[in-house]
């Protein structure tokens, strides 16, 4: 048997083969590098929160974020801010909170200054102003989780949420407390003001919009488009509707001469121009701006813009040119669908003829409008266009129709408001059918008049006796097992929320903690009607009365008083325990 052996081979070769055999290359061993480590891919995940928030689906996205936790053990910073945006979104002031003190933990993900920016909006819209202030301190004084610096997102953002809340008064303290962040050359930029001129506008106060914009020009500060708008805005609320024409001629005059683009007109600021000249009903100059509008090439008339010439049409009365829009709109929406109407524009062009008595028409689009219509149809445009099938068939003269409508209304919405506009069908009906054939079970309000104001029969705020946000709620726990709901006020005396008692779940908590906020608010000059039917409709068990003033050279609201689903119920007597008495005033609870 032959034996080889290891160095064999080499002895036996000759010089020529050993060279030929060195000029091989020698074999290296392979060095592996370690592997960078596993980057999960959570933008699907984000994508995901970011549409459950559109769908104020919070309760999923806490549970899909717990799993997502069991599966990647830890999310990133910009995943959570996602679920802190859900949470504000969703007015849970609580849950955005608790995310946020996981998110600053030393395991946690970390914050940031968009986790700070939002849970200060969070903070402005549940108006819990004084935790928002101390956390704007925190970051001043550098002692805020994160080492986050001062910087305008954070003020904005709280600015932004006050005056959405139509907290006026705190935002102006705001703005004098940290408004030098937001100092470009000296001044604050246009956008303070811009935000100031909204929220001058939504809190009923247009004047003071216009005083602004004179603020800005005095500063030397140069307006943007949107400047121009909420000035075109406040001039259509003040019915100064040739001032804000000449404010359209200057936005294009100065886009002109300036060369800047951004600053001509756009579908805003005319829908905004629509509507003042509707309400007036001055059909030459609604038909004007709609020439206008088509004839700008950079101008594109959306599904909003076409629903606004719609109606401006229908309150200057050309019916057949709403129409002629309306199908235009149909013809556009085979090919482009975010054209589709919505329901907003079947109801009013439904609202039109029924008034008219065209009950094949309102047929027709009653019938139309489930298949033809872009988005969800809400409960109450359901229920209105049905009220509208009733009252163009009363009006059309067809009143066993009418009453057949009726009867199915009825049996499927288990109500009616007499105050709403099928409530007043509902009442011709109920006058034709007379009291021995009534379909309904009134009830009367005999000791008060609907047309009076709240004023008169509200109890005076201090009669309420509202209770401090700082007090633990075992302090004053007797108090809700006589009164279902007690307002809170800050140390300024100012309401600040309502707490019911099913909402008080936390002995040692700050009755802050647990009101729900901004409280529901009518101005003193509110009709009873119209409170009683918001009570109704939107079951609240008390409404804040307020007067809106200057003080001290700042728009703001105070409260006056306070009405209750208690008064309501004492001031109700039903129809039968009334017999032989002319009926004047009846309304359904």
């Amino acid at each position: 048997m032959h034996q080889i052996h290891a160095f064999s081979l080499s002895h036996s070769l000759t010089p020529k083969q050993t060279k030929i055999c060195s000029s091989f290359p020698t074999r290296r061993r392979l060095v592996r590098k370690p592997s960078p480590p596993y980057k999960p891919n959570l933008k699907p995940l984000t994508s995901r929160i970011v549409q459950l928030t559109r769908r104020r689906q919070l309760h999923q996205i806490f549970e899909e974020i717990e799993v997502a936790k069991r599966r990647y053990v830890k999310l990133n910073t910009i995943v959570m801010n996602a679920v802190l945006e859900a949470c504000v979104y969703c007015g849970d002031i609580g849950s955005a909170l608790k995310v946020f003190d996981e998110m600053s933990k030393s395991d946690g993900c970390g914050v940031d200054i968009v986790s700070y920016g939002t849970l200060l909006k969070g903070l402005g819209l549940a108006r819990r102003i004084d935790e928002a202030f101390q956390l704007l301190e925190s970051v001043e004084q550098g002692t805020a989780v994160g080492s986050i610096k001062l910087a305008p997102p954070l003020i904005y953002g709280l600015l932004d949420a006050l005056i959405e809340a139509g907290d006026l008064r705190r935002a102006n303290g705001l703005l004098a407390r940290y408004g030098f962040v937001l100092r470009e050359g000296g001044n604050p930029s246009v956008s303070v003001y811009n935000l100031l001129m909204k929220g001058y506008i939504n809190t009923g106060l247009p004047q003071a919009a216009i005083t602004v914009y004179e603020e800005i020009l005095r500063l030397g500060l140069k307006p943007d488009k949107l400047t121009y708008n909420k000035l075109i805005y406040a001039c259509v609320k003040t019915d100064r509707l040739d001032t804000a024409m000449h404010v359209l001629e200057e936005m294009k005059d100065k886009a002109r001469k300036l060369g800047h683009d951004d600053l001509f007109p756009d579908v805003v600021t005319y829908t905004t121009l629509l509507k003042g000249f509707a309400h007036c009903k001055d059909l030459l100059s609604v038909q004007k701006i709609v020439l206008e509008m088509k004839s700008c090439h950079n101008v594109f008339i959306d599904r909003t813009a076409y629903t606004a010439i719609v109606d401006a049409l229908l309150n200057c009365g050309t019916f057949k040119d709403a129409l002629c829009i309306f199908g235009e709109i149909l013809k556009q929406a085979g090919s482009n669908s975010d054209l589709r109407p919505k329901p907003h524009l079947y109801l009013s062009l439904m609202r039109a003829f029924a008034g008219r008595g065209d009950y094949d028409m309102v047929k027709r689009l009653h019938k139309r409008m489930w298949p033809d219509t872009a988005g969800t149809i809400s409960l109450k445009s359901q229920e209105e266009a049905d009220n509208l099938l009733m009252e163009a068939a009363l009006n059309d003269g067809q009143v066993d129709g009418a009453i057949e409508n009726l009867t199915k209304i009825i049996k499927r919405w288990k109500g009616i408001s007499w105050t709403s506009r099928g409530g007043l069908v509902a009442l011709r009906i109920e006058a034709l059918l007379g009291f021995t054939k009534c379909i309904f079970s009134p009830h009367l309000l005999p000791q008060v008049s609907p047309d009076e104001p709240i004023e008169s029969i509200m109890i005076p705020f201090e009669a309420s006796r509202p209770l401090p946000g700082t007090l633990a709620l075992k302090n004053v726990v007797m108090r809700f097992f006589r009164n279902p709901v007690v307002p809170i006020i800050d140390d300024w005396g100012s309401c600040i929320g309502l707490l019911h008692r099913a909402d008080c779940n936390e002995l040692d908590a700050p009755l802050s903690a647990m009101m729900r906020s901004p409280p529901p608010c009518v101005t003193m000059t509110t009709s009873i009607g119209h409170v009683v039917d918001l009570i109704l409709e939107k079951r609240y068990k008390m409404v804040t009365v307020v007067k809106y003033g200057n003080i001290c050279g700042t728009y703001s609201s105070r409260v006056l008083g306070v009405f209750t689903m208690q008064q309501l119920c004492r001031l109700v007597t039903s129809v039968s325990e009334l017999p032989g008495q002319e009926l004047s005033v009846c309304r359904r609870m």
